[in-house]
């Protein structure tokens, strides 16, 4: 089945513009173009579509995916490129994901900070605690903030 722009947008959850703006770029040499010009895709490109957002997710930039994009069109010489590429992202993926939890630690230490200042009608609460009436997970998140 072949989809227009539009059409492969919904499916893909991808804006038309951003459709356009890969295929300018380089990214969808795949796609076929009818005898009129209009963007033709095909089922096949919905795996391409993931994982060119996938990559775009990693902060990957457009120059790298269309790298990556030409090293699979070029075949079997460049699986090697292409596996070291993958692994890199992957490695920031791991960081973003670390700091995510790091963020994350922090959100919470701050959720319960000002719900126990709540309680207590003020800020000068987290003055008298004594670390264990602190609960054991947001004491550490407290030292490492504080470190």
């Amino acid at each position: 089945m072949l989809y227009t722009v539009g059409e492969i947008s919904k499916r893909v959850n991808i804006a038309p513009s951003t459709l356009r703006y890969y295929d300018k770029e380089g990214l969808l040499p795949f796609v076929e173009r009818s005898k009129s010009g209009i963007r033709m895709f095909k089922d096949s490109d919905l795996e391409w579509l993931s994982i060119i957002e996938c990559l775009k997710k990693t902060g990957m930039p457009i120059k790298e995916i269309k790298k990556f994009v030409d090293w699979c069109i070029e075949g079997d010489s460049t699986i090697e490129q292409r596996l070291e590429l993958i692994d890199r992202r992957k490695e920031a993926v791991l960081k973003q994901i670390e700091q995510l939890k790091q963020t994350l630690d922090t959100l919470n230490y701050k959720h319960w900070y000002y719900e126990t200042s709540k309680e207590a009608g003020t800020c000068d609460v987290h003055k008298t605690l004594k670390d264990e009436d602190i609960p054991e997970e947001i004491l550490a998140i407290r030292e490492r903030l504080r470190n």
